[in-house]
């Protein structure tokens, strides 16, 4: 891990980006961390829409959990987003996955499989290496949550990463029918928000979802409105969910 800048924002929250090889990626940790009071982390996934596009967004939640609740938070790039090069196979999913949804047509099986399930393969590798890498830092140590970003990336990571105790998935329709039986395999409290008039995500397949998680803790927020229409209140429930679980 290489880190690229720094600053001290006015949060007093600790801002740095770095690289990991080729991956870029951003860690904001809070003032009071420190070698002998390590900040628990908090891994915040992006959607596949690059860093730069998403960054208000990320560092909001970020910067809300390092001031107010003492996390550390990270996010990297996902594959192929952002300036991440590209692959073939993924811009050719992406390219079907338009066609059909300006076309009115419903989404099939194979146009989900085949733009979620390489990224999920590429991207989990990946979170747990830049893992390694954040917790090997002075004044950062576990336990460790996860929120955010495509809902089968969390998934496969809490099913294989013993170091995640709680996650935080943000719902979406977009869900391989493997995945399925992966979401029996999660143990892990989890806190899931849906938005119920969401106009890109299939409510009823993100209650499905919801059902097959094996955890014995398992929240699910539903609020109404479009994709972008999460109340501002669920930044502090999901705060609040974490340091139950991390602290």
């Amino acid at each position: 891990m290489r880190f690229t800048s720094e600053q001290r924002l006015d949060d007093g929250v600790l801002e740095r980006e770095f690289t990991l090889g080729e991956i870029p990626g951003i860690l904001w940790t809070p003032a009071s961390a420190s070698a002998s009071a390590p900040a628990p982390l908090i891994l915040v996934s992006p959607p596949p829409l690059g860093l730069r596009k998403m960054y208000p967004r990320l560092a909001g939640r970020a910067r809300y959990y390092a001031a107010e609740y003492g996390f550390a938070a990270a996010t990297i790039e996902l594959p192929g987003s952002g300036e991440r090069p590209r692959w073939a196979a993924a811009e050719q999913a992406r390219a079907d996955l338009r066609r059909v949804m300006e076309a009115g047509e419903p989404v099939g099986d194979e146009i989900v499989d085949a733009l979620i399930l390489p990224l999920v393969d590429r991207a989990v590798p990946e979170w747990q290496a830049a893992l390694d890498a954040l917790l090997s830092l002075p004044g950062i140590g576990g336990p460790v949550g996860y929120e955010g970003g495509v809902i089968s990336i969390g998934v496969r990571l809490a099913v294989v990463e013993p170091r995640i105790v709680a996650a935080g998935f943000f719902a979406g329709s977009l869900v391989p029918a493997a995945m399925f039986e992966e979401a029996r395999q999660v143990t892990v409290p989890l806190q899931v928000l849906l938005q119920w008039d969401d106009e890109g995500n299939d409510r009823q397949s993100a209650l499905d979802l919801f059902d097959a998680f094996g955890s014995k803790e398992k929240t699910l927020h539903a609020n109404l409105g479009g994709h972008t229409g999460v109340p501002h209140f669920e930044l502090d429930a999901g705060a609040r969910f974490f340091a139950r679980h991390l602290k």
